[in-house]
């Protein structure tokens, strides 16, 4: 979540939200003053750390809202919907991280400014892989941005036309919002984002894809969570050295 809020910093965000569910009470304590751990840091003249933890609070203006039962990213998305009011908002899910030289959500904003319609950020995927994302098919407009025609959730590879998939970034309309308010609960029992679109597209309003460049790091399962933690392990300023010397250590182990 650091990681995200980072993104979005380095990408002119000043204000973020948060829904979280049960169990998540963690995450608001992170980005909060720390007034304890602060005053502990004074007295021990950790005036390096102090510095880095009161950083953490600085970062945005940080508000939170509780989504009651988990239904959906859609309906996630609606619970902010009172704080958002009538602007564009950036939507980022917690699990997918991008390594990239120009912020993934700064990619983003840019086409947003281009098209000024709803954007979804995108990557390539092998065919035998889309069967565990949104899938989405549509006119390339250049070399990484795309009008969005159809999206379908998790098809089988054998039935999917496109291998590119939605990675978890958006920027989403009022419009979309609307959609989300009038959609009811599908046969998972989930609103989703996916059919947001799905109901602008038939309605023949615009919808745009950027395909996003860098390394899109999906933290979704145990295995690659492991892999993005070393990734961007490997780049830390304080360990990132410390931690190659242990791989090739353990490289050598297993050779």
């Amino acid at each position: 979540v650091q990681y995200l809020v980072e993104e979005a910093v380095e990408s002119g965000i000043e204000e973020i939200i948060f829904v979280t569910g049960r169990g998540k009470r963690a995450i608001e304590d992170h980005f909060d003053i720390s007034f304890e751990l602060e005053e502990t840091l004074v007295e021990k003249n950790r005036q390096d750390l102090l510095e880095a933890v009161h950083k953490i609070s600085q970062l945005a203006r940080f508000s939170y809202v509780r989504q009651p039962m988990p239904l959906g990213d859609g309906h996630a998305v609606l619970q902010a919907s009172h704080i958002v009011g009538n602007e564009a908002v950036l939507v980022l899910f917690g699990d997918c991280l991008y390594d990239s030289k120009v912020p993934a959500s700064k990619q983003l904003i840019r086409t947003f400014e281009k098209y000024d319609h709803s954007i979804i950020g995108l990557s390539q995927v092998e065919m035998q892989e889309v069967s565990k994302f949104g899938v989405v098919e549509g006119v390339r407009l250049d070399a990484s941005t795309y009008e969005v025609k159809r999206m379908v959730e998790k098809p089988k590879p054998e039935e999917a036309s496109s291998n590119l998939v939605a990675v978890g970034k958006y920027i989403i309309t009022p419009e979309v919002m609307d959609a989300l308010a009038t959609i009811k609960h599908g046969k998972s029992g989930e609103i989703r984002l996916i059919d947001a679109f799905q109901v602008l597209i038939e309605n023949d309003r615009p919808i745009y894809g950027k395909e996003l460049e860098g390394e899109w790091l999906d933290t979704g399962d145990k295995f690659n969570f492991i892999k993005a933690t070393i990734k961007l392990g490997l780049k830390h300023p304080e360990m990132g050295e410390k931690l190659r010397e242990y791989l090739n250590c353990l490289r050598t182990d297993l050779n």
